[in-house]
């Protein structure tokens, strides 16, 4: 498996990942998924094989970077990108200034994938776009 992953400033093959995976397959509306704040993040993109296969963007707020859309197509599932792009945006946020913690709002069915990667969730659930969540946090 060639998978890369890095920052990166195509904004537009990020967007049609995340519409593939949370406007077409999971059914979140356009308007909620593009919340026009994609100018203001920082992007992260995971290839395979040179082929885009997942994304995920980071929200800078006070001393919190967050971390928001990640998303893998169904063909890359299993396969260690989620991980990847997630490990990745933390690693970014570490290389701000002033940044000492990052933050997400996982799906509840994800709340273990992402406590595997060392984040603990806190807060009641919620509901995003339709679909349960509940905030998580790791220090950095």
């Amino acid at each position: 498996m060639t998978l890369a992953v890095a920052l990166t400033d195509d904004v537009e093959t990020c967007l049609a990942l995340r519409r593939a995976v949370f406007i077409d397959e999971q059914g979140v509306s356009e308007a909620e998924e593009m919340d026009g704040r994609d100018g203001q993040a920082h992007h992260i993109l995971a290839t395979l094989k040179g082929r885009p296969v997942g994304c995920a963007r980071i929200l800078t707020k006070g001393k919190t970077g967050k971390i928001g859309r990640v998303c893998v197509l169904k063909e890359g599932r299993g396969r260690g990108i989620g991980a990847a792009l997630v490990q990745a945006c933390v690693d970014h946020i570490a290389t701000l200034p002033g940044l000492t913690r990052a933050e997400l709002g996982a799906q509840i069915h994800a709340i273990g994938f992402y406590e595997g990667l060392g984040f603990a969730a806190y807060g009641p659930d919620y509901d995003d776009a339709g679909i349960p969540h509940r905030d998580m946090e790791r220090a950095l």
